[in-house]
C-alpha cells in the first residue's frame, strides 16, 4: 500500500485533496499540520467522515515552515509521494505583510524539500499556481515554461518555491513535479476568498465590488476550477509517472498546467452565484490596481498538454457551483465571516 504525505491537510485545497485520495485510492495519507497559520482541524474531520478512512490517515504535529527534526522524519516513516500544497496563499494578506509573508513561503518549500532528499520519494509534486505568471493579454493563455513575471508577493512566494524546487531537482535528484493551476473554488474556502465572500454578501443581501479596469470597460476574468478537480488532476499524475528527470537527460522537470473549464468574468461569476441562491445581486465596479495593487486582472492558463496525455475534469463547471451553493445553504457557518479565524 502507497504512502503519501500530503502538506497543507488542514487547508481548503489539501483537504479536498485528502478526501479524494480516500475516495479514490486504498493509500495510507500522513498530514503534518500546525494549525498556526490558516489550517482548520474541521476541514480534516469533515473530509476524513468514514471510520473506515480513518484507519488510513495519520495526523502529525509539525510546523513545516521549521526544520523537519529527525524524530520527525522517524515518526512519519517513508513515504512513496510528496503532495506539497501548504503554503499562505491570499494576495491582500501578502501585500500588507510582505516579510513574513514570503519568509513563510520560502521556508516551508526549503524544509519540504530538505526531508525529501532525506525520505527520496518516487515523486514530489509542487502545487503552484498561474499566478507566477503575471497577467495574461486578452486573448492569451500562457504554455507551460513561459516568462515567470510575478506581480505581487504572493505570486513572487510561489516563484520562489518553484525555483528552489526546479534547483533541488538538479542538485539532488529530487523528482519534482509543478502544477499550476487557476482560481479554485470549493466547500470550505477561506471567506476572505472572492467565491465564498460574494456567496456571503449575496445571502446577506449587500453590494458585490467587482474588480474592473479604472473606466470599467474590462472585467476581470479567471479559469475557475474546483478543488476536488484538481485533486482528481494530481492524483492522475500521480499515477502517470514518466517523472522527467537531470540525470536521465531532461533540462527542466516535468510542469503542467490544471486549467478550468471556460474563461469567467467576475459579474458573471457573482451573477452566477446570485442565480443558483436565487437572490438578488447588487454590485459595484471597482478598479483593480488603486483597490488592490499587485492585483491581476485576467489570468489564463493552456492546458492542452495535460488533456493530450488523457486528463479530463470530472466535474463541469456549474454543476459544481451549483453543489457549492446548496453546501454553503446548509453549512452556513462556513460562509459567514469571522467565524472561522
Amino acid at each position: 500500500m502507497d504512502r503519501v504525505l500530503l502538506t497543507g491537510a488542514a487547508g481548503f485545497l489539501g483537504s479536498h485533496c485528502l478526501r479524494h485520495l480516500m475516495m479514490e485510492t486504498d493509500w495510507k495519507v500522513v498530514c503534518p499540520v500546525s494549525f498556526e497559520h490558516k489550517g482548520l482541524p474541521e476541514r480534516i474531520i469533515t473530509a476524513v467522515d468514514h471510520d473506515e478512512w480513518w484507519q488510513r490517515v495519520e495526523v502529525i504535529k509539525c510546523d513545516l515552515s521549521s526544520t523537519i527534526n529527525d524524530t520527525t522524519i522517524d515518526k512519519i516513516g517513508g513515504v512513496d509521494y510528496i503532495i506539497n500544497y501548504a503554503a499562505q496563499s491570499h494576495v491582500d494578506r501578502s501585500i500588507t505583510h510582505p516579510v513574513s509573508f514570503i519568509r513563510n513561503n520560502v521556508d516551508v518549500m526549503l524544509n519540504m524539500l530538505e526531508y525529501a532528499r532525506v525520505v527520496k520519494p518516487q515523486v514530489f509534486l509542487q502545487i503552484s499556481t498561474d499566478e507566477v505568471y503575471g497577467p495574461a493579454p486578452q486573448g492569451y493563455a500562457n504554455m507551460e515554461w513561459d516568462a515567470v513575471i510575478p506581480s505581487n508577493p504572493y505570486s513572487a512566494s510561489k516563484a520562489a518555491q518553484e525555483a528552489i524546487a526546479i534547483s533541488y531537482w538538479r542538485t539532488y535528484e529530487v523528482p519534482v513535479v509543478i502544477t499550476n493551476s487557476m482560481n479554485l473554488i470549493g466547500e470550505m474556502q477561506d471567506p476572505e476568498k472572492f467565491v465564498p465572500m460574494v456567496i456571503a454578501r449575496v445571502m446577506r443581501g449587500e453590494e458585490v465590488p467587482i474588480h474592473a479596469s479604472e473606466d470599467g470597460t474590462k472585467i476581470g476574468s479567471r479559469f475557475y476550477l474546483h478543488a476536488r478537480n484538481l485533486a482528481d488532476a494530481v492524483l492522475f499524475l500521480l499515477r502517470r509517472g514518466n517523472i522527467s528527470m537531470y540525470t536521465d537527460g531532461a533540462d527542466r522537470p516535468d510542469r503542467w498546467h490544471i486549467v478550468g473549464e471556460r474563461e469567467v468574468d467576475n459579474l458573471e461569476m457573482a451573477q452566477l452565484i446570485a442565480k443558483f441562491l436565487r437572490c438578488e445581486l447588487s454590485y459595484r465596479l471597482e478598479d483593480f490596481h488603486s483597490s488592490r495593487p499587485g492585483h491581476d486582472l485576467r489570468y489564463a492558463l493552456n492546458g492542452s498538454k495535460l488533456a493530450e496525455a488523457g486528463w479530463s475534469m470530472p466535474i463541469p463547471f456549474e454543476e459544481s457551483l451549483r453543489t457549492l451553493i446548496e453546501w454553503s445553504l446548509r453549512n452556513p457557518i462556513w460562509v459567514n465571516r469571522g467565524v472561522w479565524r
